[in-house]
Formats: structure tokens, C-alpha cells, sequence
């Protein structure tokens, strides 16, 4: 189930490319449940901007914006024949100029909590992992000393 209709999506993806690119938005863009580890996704092919339904329900607005924003700076450089990947430079002056982000904050539902916490038992370092570390085979980073587990 989408949060929002597919035409309500268009006009807040049209409107937010009007706003901060100036340029009409006319191609498609939908929502795609199957994404997990990001907000949205550009397919060049198909000109397609793909969206996670779940940013639209667990996150804020302006955070759900920001996504639409930087899948909207891979559309429009990808039309104007430009860098429209994250390494180009075209692509990270666009993003700096229209305020988008790089990278989408993790969503609450998928943040894991940390189920090993270790600490040097020289230099108090605290390390936490979600899986289990050998502490026979493994050293702390900073000092080398051992590690125990908290």
C-alpha cells in the first residue's frame, strides 16, 4: 500500500523541480516497496525515479523532500547529457547548490542496536559491533590491547 496516489506523487516531485531547479519534471516516478537500504533510486533507462514508501511514513517531511531532491539532480543533469553520477562533479555542485543531501539517514525500523559492546582493558576504547568479535584473534585499534566483552 502507497502512502500517497502516484498523481499526488508527481505534483510534489513536479513541484519541488520547479522550485528548486526550475525546470518541469516529465517523466515518471513511483513508489517501489522493494527498496531496503535507500530512499530512492534513478534509473537513466526508463527515466524513472523510484521511491521508498517507508521514508514517506517513518521519516519527516523534509527528509522524504531531500531524497526527491537528489533523485531530481541525477534526472536533470541525466537529461542535460551531464555527470548525473554520485562521483561527477556536475552532480555534487548540484547537490551542494540546491541544498540536497548526499546520503538519506538510516530509517528507525532498520537502525540495528548494537547487541556486542567491547572495551580495551588498556585504554578504555569502546567498540560496538553487532556481531561477535574473537577476542583471542583481535587487538583494539588504538593501543593494541586486549579487548573484553562489556
Amino acid at each position: 500500500m502507497d502512502p500517497m496516489p502516484e498523481e499526488e506523487l508527481y505534483q510534489l516531485v513536479n513541484q519541488l523541480s520547479e522550485a528548486f531547479f526550475n525546470k518541469t519534471f516529465m517523466d515518471k516516478v513511483r513508489f517501489n516497496s522493494r527498496l531496503r537500504t535507500t530512499g530512492g533510486r534513478y534509473i537513466p533507462s526508463k527515466r524513472l525515479i523510484e521511491l521508498n514508501p517507508k521514508y514517506v511514513l517513518e521519516s519527516d517531511k523534509e527528509e522524504f523532500h531531500g531524497i526527491i531532491k537528489h533523485e531530481l539532480c541525477h534526472y536533470h543533469l541525466h537529461i542535460e547529457g551531464k555527470g548525473y553520477q554520485h562521483r561527477d562533479k556536475d552532480f555534487r555542485e548540484l547537490l551542494a547548490k540546491t541544498g540536497s543531501p548526499r546520503h538519506c539517514k538510516q530509517l528507525p525500523s532498520n537502525q540495528q542496536r548494537y547487541q556486542n559492546i567491547y572495551e580495551c582493558q588498556k585504554c578504555k576504547m569502546v567498540y560496538k559491533r553487532v556481531r561477535k568479535v574473537d577476542v583471542s584473534r583481535y587487538r583494539c585499534g588504538k593501543c593494541r590491547g586486549r579487548l573484553h566483552l562489556i
